[in-house]
């Protein structure tokens, strides 16, 4: 497969990524900016591929996962605790804008390609360290994943049914929330490198974005020594708003999180009398009487089909959404006004549907080049790049290090 595309396209033309991280965040990151037109480099070990590469489900045995996971980044391997894996990366780094990284703390120094050492053959390298808990505090060297992060936040302890356990989320949340912060970061340093001409390290410790997503559950147990309880789809802030099922075995989700969209949902439901009780005027007096609220809009939503419910609450301009499985998302036209599926054309399985950029661009649109592609596929082609001869390639191959 030859590799190609309009490299123009993207707001990030230009910038050079090289990834060196795994299991997914620091991947997931370098995803974003490879979308925005970043040419990504992804560096994997040449006989210890992303574990990624096997991870959730495959085709025909091509795993899909790493299909989007790899999108738009040329592979290549290097062994980077081998002398020639570290000559080809330092290769790399010299080249490249940014350098991200999930290693263990004080993995890359050890191979004597920390920050210093690259820096010292790149001044203005953005070098991002993505990891569990962070380059620095007690936790520092243990092994970290977002189920982790989700753990610690706070996620699972205000996440499930009142009386029930705490409950993880059953995909990578803290992962996905964290690649954003890095990519948010990145840009960052690079805007700030602008000015000072210099790059500089960008410290991701999963713990701490997933934290920041979750609202003022610091400031309340500081300035009230409560914590926030479990409760289920329902909220502490405002009522109605849970999941409710449809006359045609659906569901839907209603939110009023706004006084007036509170009014329309009751009145709708055929029980204005509800808007006239005191306890009606404040989303937190609301929420307290949530199990009557709840009884009058799931009853009136049990008689409809989930099509019904949904026209009347937009005719309402009340607030409510219909619970998508994936194949409701290909098909909703809200989705497809914006483009939000992309279909790209893989080598090993043809046409495929995934989700595209995260965001438009007036001036620019993001770029799915091309799917995720096979285990060190590009290693010739990028070393050639970098000036190495095929002798060399040969030779670093031979010993195992590419």
């Amino acid at each position: 497969m030859t590799v190609s595309r309009d490299a123009s396209a993207g707001a990030l033309a230009g910038l050079r990524v090289v990834d060196a991280s795994t299991l997914f965040a620091g991947p997931m990151a370098a995803m974003h900016l490879g979308d925005m037109g970043a040419d990504v480099i992804k560096v994997e070990h040449p006989r210890k591929p992303d574990p990624s590469r096997t991870h959730g489900a495959a085709k025909d045995g091509v795993n899909l996962w790493w299909k989007t996971l790899g999108r738009n980044k040329r592979t290549v391997t290097a062994d980077l605790g081998s002398e020639g894996g570290r000559e080809v990366f330092l290769a790399l780094a010299t080249t490249a804008d940014v350098v991200i990284e999930n290693f263990r703390p004080g993995t890359l120094e050890r191979w004597h390609l920390g920050y210093d050492e690259l820096a010292s053959w790149n001044p203005k390298l953005v070098l991002a360290r993505v990891t569990g808990f962070g380059q620095l505090g007690p936790y520092r060297s243990r092994p970290g994943f977002g189920t982790l992060a989700e753990a610690m936040s706070g996620f699972a302890a205000t996440t499930g049914e009142p009386d029930g356990p705490p409950t993880l989320p059953p995909f990578g949340l803290a992962d996905g929330v964290a690649s954003l912060a890095t990519a948010y970061a990145i840009m960052v340093a690079l805007a700030a490198r602008g000015t000072t001409g210099r790059g500089q390290v960008v410290d991701t410790a999963i713990i701490e974005p997933m934290l920041a997503m979750l609202g003022p559950q610091i400031t309340r147990w500081d300035q009230l020594r409560t914590v926030q309880p479990r409760t289920g789809n329902r909220s502490t802030n405002n009522a109605p708003r849970n999941t409710y099922r449809t006359a045609d075995g659906q569901w839907v989700a209603v939110s009023t999180s706004a006084q007036s969209i509170a009014e329309r949902v009751v009145r709708m439901v055929g029980r204005p009398d509800l808007a006239d009780e005191p306890w009606f005027a404040t989303g937190a007096d609301r929420a307290r009487h949530a199990d009557e609220l709840d009884e009058a809009v799931g009853k009136w939503i049990g008689q409809r089909t989930r099509d019904e419910v949904v026209a009347a609450f937009e005719e309402a301009q009340a607030a409510v959404a219909p619970i998508y499985d994936a194949a409701d998302i290909v098909a909703d036209p809200q989705f497809c006004a914006l483009g939000t599926i992309h279909e790209i054309e893989d080598a090993d399985l043809g046409p495929m549907l995934m989700q595209g950029p995260l965001f438009r661009l007036s001036g620019h649109d993001g770029v799915i080049g091309f799917t995720g592609r096979p285990h060190g596929a590009d290693t010739d082609a990028v070393l050639e790049e970098l000036g190495f001869s095929p002798e060399r390639v040969a030779e670093l191959r031979e010993r195992g290090a590419v």
